[in-house]
């Protein structure tokens, strides 16, 4: 039987397009009668796609923990748990629903078992239907902008008895001093911006993420000086378009080249950020790259060297634009590591598009690079365009993109053969229990032996030995 969804607070790709002019700030609050809803219960957290969800799981986690949770160590032993999902692509979303179907059993062990799905996928109008209709075992539903409610679904559930679903369509507020339960005891995520008005014609995170807000710089200061008092030696600043940091304030003299100077100061070791988009870099984030803690790294994806497709992908940019930013980065950095996010198969693309691609990686050479064929996204406006690239052309242009790629990546490795770099020990090697692994400057993983005591140090390495994916060195005296 079909469910009467007009009684729930769902999603509207519709409205999810307008963006709201006023944004409120607001500190986090915490109801008393939220605070031992938890005790002797056992909490789970499945996260899946980008690094903002990452980050928004330890800000559930952080509430699940002042509920009095506590973390399960198996999921035969949670009481609640949540999947923070990605909605990029479909296979992606494929596999959550799998996953869903799966959990069903434990249901049928533990009927006070609460299953929750949120992030992304939530924010799709289809997918809010589809749980609705066909998974009444799902008890909460909430998407990006209403995390902080989250203790407010709980209560609601375990006394109502009846499934919670609310889902924002406009951007929600910026909520500061929210708890987190960092992932990381020595590198941190700090956002500083949420939502994307770039508006790719192939991607759906300004629909599921919102108008581009950025936060107080007054509390991302704040946070890194609290990150590094407690130990941290490094953030990786957060958002869906770091470059367009402050450009939604109202003097908007104050932009993201601005804020890495100022956290530049601080007591933190090291400064990395993700995502950079193209069009919004400008000469005061380039310049930013001569500073001692801004980490000589930068992700900078370009989707295709084509202009044509380009335009068709509403990247703002053109491949000559692009090869200027790398111009000038490499003029203020000349060690700079670049890599970068491509698409190959995009609708329009032909063969001497994808040759301008690769003509255009081999030119900036790129150390690095996440590579995918286009995957068509319902609710974008790509999703309507023609498939006139056929599967075995976009699997055999993915295939000769990677053997270039790959040179990349070992090229980018063997510029550090005999070289002394600087290494933030993370732990041991998953394989060998006497190797330290961790990631130098220009973000090259490092194995190398070394005692315990060095995690969490930054310490230096001299390379012996560059592969294409890691390097190995040995600790210098």
């Amino acid at each position: 039987m079909k469910v009467d969804i007009s009684k729930y607070f769902k999603p509207s790709y519709k409205k999810a397009r307008k963006r709201i002019a006023e944004i409120d700030y607001l500190d986090f609050s915490f109801d008393k009668s939220y605070q031992n809803l938890g005790v002797g219960l056992n909490y789970r957290i499945q996260t899946y796609g980008c690094q903002a969800n990452e980050a928004d799981s330890e800000i559930i986690a952080g509430l699940f923990e002042k509920m009095g949770y506590q973390k399960a160590k198996d999921e035969k032993d949670a009481d609640i748990i949540i999947l923070n999902t990605c909605a990029v692509r479909e296979n992606a979303e494929n596999r959550i629903w799998g996953e869903l179907g799966r959990l069903k059993s434990l249901k049928k062990t533990n009927p006070n078992l609460l299953l929750g799905i949120a992030g992304c996928m939530p924010q799709e109008e289809k997918v809010v239907s589809r749980l609705l209709n066909k998974y009444p075992y799902v008890d909460l539903v909430f998407g990006t902008h209403n995390l902080h409610k989250l203790p407010e679904y709980i209560k609601q559930a375990i006394f109502t008895k009846e499934r919670v679903i609310e889902v924002y369509s406009y951007e929600g507020d910026v909520i500061e001093n929210l708890p987190k339960v960092r992932d990381h005891q020595y590198k941190a995520w700090v956002t500083i911006m949420y939502g994307c008005d770039e508006f790719c014609t192939y991607c759906i995170v300004p629909y599921t993420r919102g108008k581009e807000r950025s936060r107080a710089k007054k509390e991302i200061i704040e946070e890194v000086e609290e990150l590094a008092r407690a130990g941290y030696q490094e953030v990786t600043l957060l958002g869906q378009n770091v470059n367009a940091y402050g450009k939604d304030f109202e003097s908007g003299d104050y932009t993201f080249g601005d804020l890495l100077k100022d956290l530049n100061d601080t007591a933190i070791k090291r400064i990395r950020f993700t995502t950079s988009h193209p069009r919004d870099i400008d000469d005061k984030t380039i310049n930013a790259f001569k500073l001692e803690k801004v980490m000589p790294h930068l992700h900078l994806p370009v989707q295709s060297g084509s202009n044509k497709v380009l335009k068709k992908m509403n990247r703002g940019y053109t491949k000559e634009r692009y090869l200027e930013v790398v111009k000038k980065l490499r003029k203020v950095r000349p060690d700079i590591s670049l890599t970068t996010d491509i698409i190959v198969g995009f609708p329009y693309e032909t063969e001497e598009d994808f040759k301008a691609t690769i003509e255009l990686v081999e030119t900036v050479n790129f150390e690095g690079a996440y590579t995918f064929i286009f995957s068509k996204k319902e609710g974008t406006p790509a999703y309507n365009y023609p498939d006139n690239v056929t599967e075995n052309e976009q699997k055999d242009r993915l295939k000769r993109l990677n053997t270039v790629v790959n040179k990349g990546y070992l090229r980018g490795s063997k510029k550090f053969l005999n070289k002394e770099i600087k290494v933030l020990v993370d732990g041991f090697s998953k394989k060998h229990d006497n190797i330290l692994a961790g990631y130098s400057e220009h973000n090259k993983l490092v194995n190398f032996k070394g005692e315990a005591s060095l995690i969490g140090k930054i310490v230096k390495v001299k390379i012996t030995e560059a592969k294409t994916w890691f390097l190995i060195g040995e600790l210098c005296e």
